[in-house]
């Protein structure tokens, strides 16, 4: 076997963590990561016939059954990630009876997962029906999301074309749209399963006063769906107090999704 603290999935998730944590965006042990791995992905670096513990999830995640995942531990940093991989991360499959984790690496010193591991469940369930190549879900705290939903309508077609009319780029970026949930409760299934009924339509879900969840078929995919958003909401916090004397026409937006074959959410721009 190989060292698995070589492979590119370590490698990339070390780097992913050090600089969302630069960015701010996982202040403390703010923010979580899960990665759906195939097995050929790991079949050089870890043998996957050795469970070293289980782990019971308060989710019946037998739809996924099997599958195996890398994710964030619960109550780690994100800037502690790359010192110390085993300690802060770990990777599980979920067990035949949909209740367990088989813990097959890392989460030393009896680290769990995330606390939000069954809400990434039920968006890996959601965004999998929709897009089979699905592979990511990343959460986290960027400030001016957040800011923009305590001054904002947090409507999501509101909310969204607010965003896609602050940069020319965002219609292109994320064409779906982006949901919002309202305030709740953070660690519950409740949350989960709002998350996730939005998330199948979209790929990113704004937590209102609370932060932000991108998916994508990469680490980088979810990660720039994320930093659109935080760019965008970024200006719109600098001029929301000023007079706006241009802006984007949404007849230009559609001409713009049009040049670039991205298909807006439909009616969205009406």
């Amino acid at each position: 076997m190989k060292p698995i603290l070589e492979s590119p999935i370590i490698t990339d998730i070390c780097d992913m963590t050090a600089n969302m944590y630069r960015l701010g965006w996982d202040e403390r042990n703010g923010g979580n990561i899960s990665w759906l791995l195939d097995e050929g992905e790991l079949a050089d670096y870890l043998d996957l016939s050795k469970t070293i513990r289980n782990i019971p999830i308060d989710f019946d995640a037998a739809e996924l059954a099997g599958r195996l995942f890398l994710v964030t531990g619960t109550g780690k940093y994100f800037k502690n990630v790359t010192k110390d991989p085993e300690g802060n991360l770990g990777i599980v499959r979920v067990a035949p009876n949909g209740r367990e984790l088989e813990l097959l690496w890392g989460f030393e010193g009896n680290t769990l997962p995330t606390s939000e591991f069954p809400t990434h469940l039920m968006n890996h369930m959601a965004r999998l029906k929709a897009d089979p190549e699905h592979k990511v879900v990343m959460h986290c705290h960027p400030a001016n999301t957040i800011a923009m939903t305590f001054v904002h309508s947090i409507d999501d077609r509101d909310f969204t074309c607010t965003l896609w009319q602050m940069i020319t780029e965002c219609i292109v970026v994320f064409p779906d749209g982006v949901g919002v949930v309202p305030w709740m409760v953070s660690g519950t299934n409740d949350i989960g399963a709002a998350t996730a009924d939005k998330i199948k339509d979209c790929r990113l879900v704004v937590w209102a006063h609370h932060g932000i969840f991108g998916t994508g078929r990469t680490l980088d995919e979810a990660f720039g769906l994320i930093e659109t958003v935080e760019k965008a909401a970024e200006i719109y916090m600098k001029i929301a107090h000023l007079e706006r004397k241009n802006e984007i026409p949404k007849d230009q937006l559609k001409a713009l999704a049009d040049t670039f074959h991205a298909v807006p959410r439909e009616g969205w721009l009406d």
